[in-house]
């Protein structure tokens, strides 16, 4: 009883125990890193590398972080499955677990595990806080203009599109009370990437979630290759266009639902 208590104790005030899953493919040059400086910026959080198979090793050297803590945790995943597929692996393990909050963070060091703090303090009051790259005080740096033009675009249309009140609607660096995922349809998301991260946006703002953002510090990684591909940004623009569509024809259905949209 006394071990039982001893855990529920453990966490960030007022938002509770919180479970930071790191998605990872080939990550072996900044897994450790990454792992590290979460550990130093937020040392009362529990760490989770969902590994997918990674060639390179990452699985090995995340097992050995995980040997030599025992607030890091691996979850190895048979196969490269993507991101979405493994948030949402990593969202089940830690409701399994009965975690209150849970933060998506990227393992190449473009989101600053030195912002945390910040974001889970605004959990307090929130049911999702976005760590926003557009929002007033967020810095972007080395990022050459095509992409900084791609991503303020980006996110101008899934803004449009969907009614979102959010300024950076793809940005992957988040925190998640388990209210809110308690709240969105998860079962029903299928994309991945840039739409993963949409998609769960606006699942959140037509359930009513509190949302809030928090202006970040984004860098470009400094090693390992990007995940990021035309692939991807086409599949998010055609998931957005087709939402807003889906959401525009339900509102001119629904009165009640114009609240909502946009």
């Amino acid at each position: 009883m006394g071990v039982v208590a001893d855990r529920r104790t453990v966490g960030h005030p007022g938002v509770g125990r919180v479970l930071v899953v790191i998605p990872t493919y080939n990550e072996a040059d900044n897994v450790d890193r990454i792992v590290a400086r979460v550990r130093e910026a937020a040392p009362a959080v529990d760490v989770l590398v969902a590994d997918d198979n990674s060639p390179d090793g990452t699985g090995a050297i995340a097992d050995g972080l995980a040997g030599a803590d025992p607030h890091v945790h691996v979850l190895h995943r048979p196969g490269k499955g993507g991101l979405g597929a493994a948030y949402l692996a990593g969202f089940a393990w830690a409701r399994q677990r009965g975690y209150d909050a849970v933060v998506e963070m990227d393992a190449d060091g473009s989101h600053a595990p030195e912002d945390l703090p910040a974001l889970l303090d605004a959990a307090r009051d929130a049911d999702m806080v976005i760590g926003s790259r557009w929002t007033r005080g967020a810095r972007v740096l080395n990022w050459p203009l095509r992409r900084l033009l791609l991503s303020r675009a980006g996110n101008l249309y899934a803004r449009l599109a969907l009614g979102v009140p959010v300024s950076d609607a793809t940005g992957g660096y988040r925190v998640y009370r388990a209210a809110a995922l308690d709240a969105i349809d998860l079962a029903s998301v299928r994309s991945q990437g840039y739409a993963f991260q949409v998609e769960l946006s606006r699942l959140a703002h037509r359930a009513g979630v509190r949302m809030v953002e928090v202006p970040i510090t984004f860098a470009e990684r400094e090693h390992g290759d990007s995940k990021m591909s035309p692939l991807i940004v086409a599949e998010a623009l055609w998931r957005i266009t087709t939402w807003g569509l889906r959401d525009r024809r339900a509102a001119a259905r629904r009165p009640d639902a114009l609240a909502r949209w946009p």
